[in-house]
């Protein structure tokens, strides 16, 4: 039996204003329907440890499935920071939109006690990555791009074999290059997706996708001139800034934010780095695909009524595995 019209046109319409309604709550846009990422509850950052605060212990907490906690995680891997800062998972509870703390820490049972003891505005959103310790143990940032600088040059003792030395994903003499690419990345590429998936109008996405495009694009020639990373031979907080971004890419963003303008293996530059980034000591640890699929596909309501978590091809197979030839490729 056919639905009549009228009523397909009046569950569209209602639809349409609930999900706008829900959007508001998961991602603030502005008057044009682009998607505004808000800011931090605890943006400063924090000063580098002296050895007094260094002893009183200091603890990293992360969430699987969330990008910005990876990209930190990311740095306390390659650096090996295991004997100088702890590191804590927690867990999503997407019915309450919490991260939870199992077992409870600091007396806290999820995110959100952390900053409401920390003292932060009842409105203000509890995220991951946080920084917390010191001889007060307080929370001392959640803000990622600040915290993968600290802890590039967290002090650490007696650094294992393969771990990267204090700064060195901050080359002093390639300042400029690093600055102008991670503000392109953190613009175009990581709030990139979020603002195809998070747009409110056609418009809206229609410019964050023509923009993470173009800077696909630009990575890509990029790759070609320098190599083997975005900066030339050396490694630094850009790659690690991107690769959060491309490990989810399609298993998350390209089916559900519609980041599919051009699948990554169109990027022979880009896959190849991104296999040889994901061969690094210490980085595979890092990365939680089920847990990706799970939270994004089954937290994200506006965005899949649903709760249906598709079928993936396996992670590692995929990243590792050699782009298609040349001449099966489409145009």
């Amino acid at each position: 039996m056919a639905i009549p019209a009228p009523v397909v046109r009046g569950v569209r319409c209602t639809w349409h204003w609930q999900w706008q309604q829900l959007m508001g709550g998961l991602g603030p846009a502005d008057a044009e329907g682009n998607y505004r990422r808000p800011a931090g509850a605890f943006p400063a950052p924090p000063p580098i440890p002296s050895e007094g605060d260094l002893a009183a212990g200091h603890h990293l907490i992360v969430g699987r499935s969330c990008p910005w906690a990876h990209r930190t995680w990311l740095v306390w891997s390659l650096r090996q920071l295991q004997g100088s800062l702890s590191l804590v998972v927690a867990e999503p509870d997407p019915n309450g939109g919490l991260w939870r703390l199992a077992p409870p820490f600091q007396g806290c049972a999820t995110v959100r006690d952390l900053y409401n003891q920390a003292g932060a505005p009842a409105d203000a959103r509890a995220t991951v990555p946080v920084l917390v310790g010191g001889t007060t143990q307080a929370v001392l940032s959640n803000e990622s791009a600040r915290l993968m600088e600290l802890l590039d040059r967290w002090p650490v003792a007696g650094e294992g074999p393969g771990a990267l030395a204090c700064g060195a994903l901050q080359p002093a003499d390639r300042e400029a290059d690093l600055s102008r690419w991670r503000k392109r990345l953190q613009h175009d590429i990581n709030d990139g997706v979020y603002r195809c998936g998070f747009a409110r109008n056609q418009a809206a996405y229609d410019r964050a996708e023509a923009a993470l495009f173009a800077a696909l694009d630009d990575l890509e020639a990029t790759l070609v001139d320098s190599g083997p990373w975005i900066l030339g031979d050396r490694l630094t907080l850009v790659d690690v800034q991107l690769f959060p971004t491309l490990s989810r890419w399609e298993l998350v963003y390209e089916p559900l934010f519609g980041c599919s303008r051009r699948p990554l293996w169109h990027y022979p530059q880009l896959w190849a780095w991104r296999r040889r980034f994901y061969s690094l000591p210490g980085v595979a640890t890092t990365c939680w695909p089920e847990a990706w699929r799970r939270d994004y596909f089954g937290a994200l309501f506006p965005l899949n009524p649903s709760g249906i978590v598709p079928a993936a091809p396996e992670f590692s197979t995929l990243v590792l595995a050699d782009p298609p030839a040349p001449s099966r490729r489409q145009p």
